[in-house]
């Protein structure tokens, strides 16, 4: 396979040759710009994760370190086979300098994957780290053989941050931990059902029963199974990682057949306004994971911009409600401003792999520094762990809702804004 690092060395070794003879060589224009590719799910069911990249990226070009950048954006369209396809576009037909990647396994993966093949370093988050390289190893099942990756890094929190997070939420209430679990059959379910590095055994070692009906297809349009086993079960809890659609079309249709959990902690799905507002008056005290929020104690580096400045900034703009990805979106950019900026050769994949390896950038999200704390040994040299505390969706009384902050047993410096409360 030729990789555009194999092309580059023909090229420069072509170079050589004429300059030896005497002839010009071809250089790349003074002042180039250095080329980010961008891949996220803009079209397809997780294209909320993806709203607000337009404002994102504008403001990343806009500043004063994005005038040396060009951006060329993909969107995988909700499907890791689309996310490899255009991953390749933007490496072999545009002659993209770093990937930068988000939201989601199906789209952090494929892409992911697709750089360290052709040797481009990749900068990837917004999907749980465990989905994230364990999802790209080999043999996924057999630990000892799982392997650090050269050109891909990633930056996020892991399972067993959202599984402390929701049983401290669920431990603010009294409730028979009886848990009902919806896992997908993707990247996310796979990995939150998984008996070895999934919710399973930190579960039962809290002393909650997990009842697990199996894995499902995303865009399932008949929960009856999944209700009646949490229904037979006594399940007082359901946590589990649904794409949006798939929650509203659940939720409606346990409220049909009588299900009433006083605690629905559900990552993935719920975690934008407009779909909690998709369900009425029914998505109130719903619990998710809270990675982003305007309360975050943390600055741009790009612009000194607060988290509650970025978010005002992009209410403003485009009269919408805040969302998590707007956080990590600008925390991508920082990283690429920041690692370019400490490298002589943006089209040097080792001199820029390097870069990101040797990252400490305190960013919009909080620190990113892949010195591998907080993680097992194997994943220490490609992921950088962030922040993560637990929320509840309040119904306002003009309308809408707001995402209040529960729990930060885990991270005190990210400040509550209330306690947590049952379903009512």
């Amino acid at each position: 396979m030729i990789t555009r690092r194999k092309l580059l060395k023909s090229t420069a070794a072509t170079g050589l040759t004429l300059a030896a003879s005497g002839l010009a060589a071809p250089a790349l224009a003074q002042g180039a710009k250095i080329k980010l590719g961008y891949v996220s799910p803009q079209s397809g069911p997780l294209a909320a994760f993806s709203e607000a990249d337009q404002f994102i990226i504008q403001g990343f070009l806009g500043s004063d370190a994005g005038a040396n950048f060009e951006v060329i954006v993909k969107d995988s369209q909700s499907n890791p086979n689309r996310a490899a396809e255009v991953a390749k576009e933007l490496i072999l037909d545009d002659g993209i300098d770093m990937m930068l990647v988000a939201s989601t396994p199906e789209t952090t993966n494929p892409v992911a994957t697709t750089c360290e093949a052709e040797e481009i370093p990749v900068l990837s988050t917004v999907a749980p780290w465990q989905p994230y390289f364990i999802g790209q190893q080999g043999n996924p099942g057999d630990p000892a053989s799982w392997r650090p990756f050269d050109f891909s890094f990633h930056f996020f929190w892991g399972l067993e941050d959202v599984i402390s997070v929701f049983t401290a939420m669920w431990n603010q209430l009294d409730t028979n931990k009886q848990v009902g679990g919806l896992f997908p059959n993707d990247g996310d379910g796979n990995a939150w059902g998984d008996p070895n590095v999934g919710f399973p055994q930190p579960l039962a070692a809290q002393g909650y029963g997990l009842t697990d009906p199996g894995r499902y297809q995303n865009l399932t349009d008949d929960f009856s199974a999944q209700i009646n086993a949490f229904k037979a079960a006594n399940c007082e809890i359901v946590t589990g990682v649904p794409i949006p659609p798939d929650f509203t079309t659940f939720w409606t249709q346990a409220k049909q057949q009588g299900f009433a959990p006083k605690v629905a902690s559900i990552g993935k799905a719920i975690l934008f306004p407009q779909a909690v507002e998709a369900l009425g008056d029914q998505g109130h005290n719903l619990s998710s994971e809270v990675w982003w929020s305007p309360s975050h104690p943390f600055a741009s580096s790009l612009t000194g911009q607060s988290a509650g400045d970025l978010a005002a900034g992009y209410a403003a703009e485009t009269g919408k409600q805040w969302t998590q990805p707007i956080g990590f979106a600008h925390a991508l950019f920082e990283m690429a401003a920041d690692v370019m900026g400490r490298v002589d050769d943006s089209r040097d994949p080792d001199k820029v792999t390097a870069a990101i390896a040797a990252s400490q950038l305190n960013s919009i999200v909080g620190r990113i520094a892949f010195d591998g704390a907080g993680l097992p040994p194997f994943a220490a040299a490609n992921v950088a762990k962030t922040p993560l505390v637990g929320g509840q969706w309040r119904l306002k009384d003009g309308g809408g809702y707001d995402l209040v902050i529960v729990d930060n047993s885990d991270h005190a410096e990210i400040p509550t804004g209330g306690t947590m409360e049952a379903i009512v």
